[in-house]
């Protein structure tokens, strides 16, 4: 029991951190400036649902879309490893400014969950890490995982306001530098496995 709740643990906050909770946070809160408390809430709904949803399809669909396409667990792992690399890359040099959206449209699903949330290297390792789950532990895991990661991305949108009188601009982009960080360190580790599968 003790080994699945580790294993819940890691995977929750590799998706989180997939799901660049910073680059999120400002945008929602660019784009929702004019609104009142209920659309607030409604959209942080709407957006931690269409995370998850999207998360679960590609997850469970991800031995079909290599059926299909005719490529590897290993080519895939290094393409969403190289794609992840540069969104690490991009918090490392990102602002808060930069991810300031002006709409009076619903931004829930675009851009908020897609590609904010739903990029292509969190897309690319989310259906990575179905194509490696094996059995009915290691699915409930990724499942379970993933319903966590999406809640926490509710919680955070629903806190956002207080986030943000905490940490201020300057707060946000440590925050980013940091998720950041851990994404390169999750590249890396994808890189070399898909690379390692490859030479031997």
């Amino acid at each position: 029991m003790a080994d699945y709740l580790v294993d819940i643990l890691a995977t929750t906050v590799k998706l989180f951190a997939l799901m660049t909770p910073p680059a999120v946070l400002s945008a929602f809160l660019s784009g929702t400036k004019q609104y009142n408390e209920q659309q607030r809430r409604k959209t942080a709904f709407k957006t931690s649902c269409a995370v998850f949803i999207i998360g679960i399809v590609l997850f469970f669909i991800g031995n079909t879309m290599f059926s299909v396409f005719g490529f590897t667990l290993d080519a895939f792992r290094i393409g969403s490893g190289a794609l992840l690399f540069l969104t690490a890359v991009s918090l490392m040099n990102d602002s808060p400014e930069k991810n300031k959206i002006n709409s009076d449209e619903d931004i829930s699903v675009v851009p908020l969950a897609i590609p904010l949330c739903m990029g292509p290297a969190s897309i690319g390792t989310i259906i990575v890490l179905g194509t490696g789950a094996v059995g009915i532990s290691q699915n409930l895991i990724g499942a379970f995982s993933l319903l966590i990661a999406s809640s926490g991305i509710y919680a955070m949108l629903l806190c956002a306001k207080s986030i943000a009188n905490v940490l201020k601009n300057t707060g946000i982009a440590i925050l980013a530098k940091l998720t950041g960080l851990l994404l390169s360190a999750i590249a890396a580790q994808v890189i070399f496995t898909g690379v390692a599968a490859f030479l031997k």
